[in-house]
This record gives C-alpha cells, sequence and structure tokens, in this order.
C-alpha cells in the first residue's frame, strides 16, 4: 500500500531528510585514506545522537551499524568494522535517520584520494542517472518512467545494472510500497501522485549486472568483482514541483523540476 503523506508528515520527513544531509556531507569530507569503515559509523552515530535523531538502520533486521558501507566491489549493505581505506578505493555510505517518527535515506559514494579514470566516469554517470531519475519523478508520470530514465543513463554507458535491489518508498518507515527499479521491468507500475515520498537509489557496476551476497548473509558485491557505485535522494513528489529533500549544500544540480519547499 502506498501511503500518500500530508503536509505536517512531509515536514517531519523533510527535517530528518536535512539532518541526513548534514550529516553525508561530513561523512563525504572525512573520507580519506587511512581511515577505517568503523570510524566513519561512530562519527554518524555520534553527529546523529547530536541532532536528536536515531540511526535508522542500526538493529533494523539485525544490521549492527549506523551506516552501510560498501568498498570497492560492494554494491550495497557493507558492514562497518576494521576494513581500513586506502588510495584509489571507493566507498559508498548509506544512511538512515528516524527523527520524531519520520525516516530519511540516503546514499553517496566517494572517491578515497585518486580513482581510475574509469571509475572516476562510473561515479559521474551514476550521479547522473539519479538526477535523471528525479527528474522523472512527476505528479501524473509512473514509476516506470522514472525506471527508464535511470536505465537509459547507465544502459548507454554499457554499465551493469543492479537487478535485485531497488528504490522505494520512505518517510513513516524506513522502506514502503512502491519499489522503483532502476530498469523497465513488469512489476507493479503505480502513477506518482502528490503526497508521495520515495528514494530513488541506482546501484551500478564497471562490469556485468550480477551481484553476489556473502557469507555475513549482509555485504551484496558485483559477481565479477568490479567496482560499484551507490547513489540515493529522498524526495518528495507536489503538484508543481518535485523537491529532492536529502539535497546536500555541496552538490552540483541538474535538475530541472525541482523547486523551493512550499
Amino acid at each position: 500500500m502506498i501511503r500518500i503523506k500530508t503536509a505536517k508528515q512531509i515536514a517531519g520527513i523533510r527535517k530528518s531528510c536535512h539532518l541526513l544531509a548534514e550529516v553525508l556531507e561530513l561523512l563525504e569530507t572525512t573520507v580519506q585514506p587511512g581511515i577505517t569503515t568503523g570510524d566513519l559509523d561512530e562519527i554518524a552515530k555520534r553527529e546523529i545522537a547530536s541532532r536528536g535523531g536515531r540511526p535508522a538502520f542500526l538493529g533494523y533486521q539485525g544490521f549492527p551499524g549506523a551506516l552501510c558501507t560498501s568498498v570497492n566491489e560492494a554494491v550495497i549493505h557493507g558492514i562497518p568494522g576494521n576494513r581500513r581505506l586506502n588510495e584509489g578505493d571507493v566507498v559508498s555510505i548509506d544512511c538512515g535517520i528516524e527523527y520524531d517518527g519520520y525516516y530519511s535515506d540516503s546514499a553517496i559514494t566517494v572517491p578515497v584520494g585518486t580513482t581510475s579514470p574509469d571509475v572516476t566516469r562510473l561515479l559521474e554517470v551514476t550521479r547522473s542517472s539519479l538526477e535523471d531519475g528525479i527528474d522523472a519523478a512527476q505528479v501524473g508520470k509512473r514509476v516506470n518512467d522514472v525506471s527508464r530514465a535511470i536505465y537509459k543513463t547507465i544502459s548507454g554507458e554499457g554499465y551493469g545494472i543492479v537487478r535485485p535491489y531497488c528504490g522505494h518508498g520512505v518517510g513513516l518507515s524506513l522502506h514502503e510500497d512502491p519499489q522503483i527499479p532502476n530498469y523497465v521491468g513488469r512489476g507493479p507500475n503505480p502513477r506518482l501522485k502528490h503526497g508521495m515520498v520515495v528514494a530513488i537509489e541506482p546501484m551500478v557496476n564497471l562490469g556485468g549486472d550480477d551481484v553476489d551476497v556473502l557469507e555475513d548473509d549482509w555485504t551484496v558485491v558485483t559477481g565479477d568483482r568490479t567496482v560499484s557505485a551507490h547513489f540515493e535522494h529522498t524526495v518528495a513528489i507536489f503538484r508543481e514541483h518535485t523537491e529532492v529533500l536529502t539535497r546536500r549544500s555541496s552538490e552540483r544540480v541538474h535538475s530541472s523540476v525541482e523547486a523551493p519547499a512550499v
């Protein structure tokens, strides 16, 4: 069941999202060679608590971290720990905050120092595919319009598209309907309506589409162990505009549908 949010609920979700944007922006500047994924997780816990929030991922279905920290070939759900980041790595940082009963969800993939041109391009295209999906998320369009926009950008570069995992509704709980795949499938294709809040999140591989789950039952890695990238925003859909609730102040934006909050 798709949950249409009231103006009051969206205001609460917006607050949670703004806090998350602040935390991710701080984490992005903290990533450097030598830091561990566990260090990043401790910083996230501290910063979320200082803002009055709660890490939404921590304990969710037993997950042991505040962040999902997925390095290089890890696509999503990497568990924070003693893994030390090295020059040339990339790390996907996925985080959610529960604040006053409202949920946010966003992810960034951050280069550690200087990465190869191929990996730099992968990150650029994945980020662009997210913006293209956001551009397509307008009242009256359908989920498949969002999926098609993301898919077109990714497939044009020949990258692998992760299919078993997808975007989703969010706001009153961490995962809600509808599902938002990053390719056009045969599943439900609901129309987008005023008051919907969704997390759009392309997951893109430098190699093929296939993924595996490691023995920890959480970490998803590329089947061919090539590098993967993951970017995600929570967005609210209004009659006349779409608002990116988790937008960070440092981001470069090309979205044509974003407008000031009302």
